[in-house]
């Protein structure tokens, strides 16, 4: 009898450890995008980059002693059947410059949509040195069924951009969030 009472007792821990593992896999799960978020800011890995900026006209100068090429890129992750594409795949300016450049979304299904763009730019070190003033990342686009729309990006790179890049690519990659758009209560009917 009392070899059963500490088999059963080993099984009962046992079957504790697994639920404490599970549990805290579960957690780890469940923190790991903001801890990749918070990683990705210390070491300035992906590319993230950053939120609105002000642009100083009277503040800025520019580098015109060197140029820098920006190659632009969209894709969709594999739920969005939007179409999206920069409208220039290329430009070359000098650290410092203001520079507008135009994307083109259309929404071919029979319902309205919400996207919502998220960018990155390599190379990674570069990230901290592009500073956008006007983007359609900020917030979510809205389109109706069969609407199409070009969307301004403005944006400038920091003179102190490191000597060795000269060649950056921002890309952006349309993800749907009309589920989550409703779900926050937010109404999805024509304005």
């Amino acid at each position: 009898m009392a070899e059963a009472d500490t088999h059963q007792r080993s099984l009962g821990r046992q079957a504790a450890k697994l639920a404490l593992y599970a549990l805290g896999m579960f957690g780890f799960g469940f923190l790991l995008v903001p801890l990749y978020d918070v990683f990705c800011e210390v070491t300035g890995l992906n590319g993230k980059t950053g939120g609105k900026y002000q642009y100083e006209q009277a503040q800025a100068s520019v580098d015109e002693s060197r140029a820098v090429t920006m190659q632009f890129t969209a894709n969709n992750n594999a739920a969005m059947p939007w179409e999206v594409r920069p409208m220039q795949h290329q430009v070359t300016f000098h650290p410092g410059e203001l520079v507008q450049v135009t994307f083109y979304a259309r929404n071919p299904t029979g319902q309205r949509m919400v996207a919502q763009a998220v960018p990155s730019v390599v190379p990674f070190k570069s990230a901290d040195y592009l500073h956008k003033t006007e983007c359609f990342c900020f917030t979510q686009q809205i389109l109706d069924a069969g609407e199409a729309v070009e969307m301004p990006l403005i944006f400038f790179v920091d003179r102190a951009l490191p000597a060795d890049v000269s060649k950056m690519t921002l890309s952006y990659t349309l993800f749907d969030v009309t589920q989550n758009f409703a779900a926050k209560g937010k109404a999805l009917s024509a304005n």
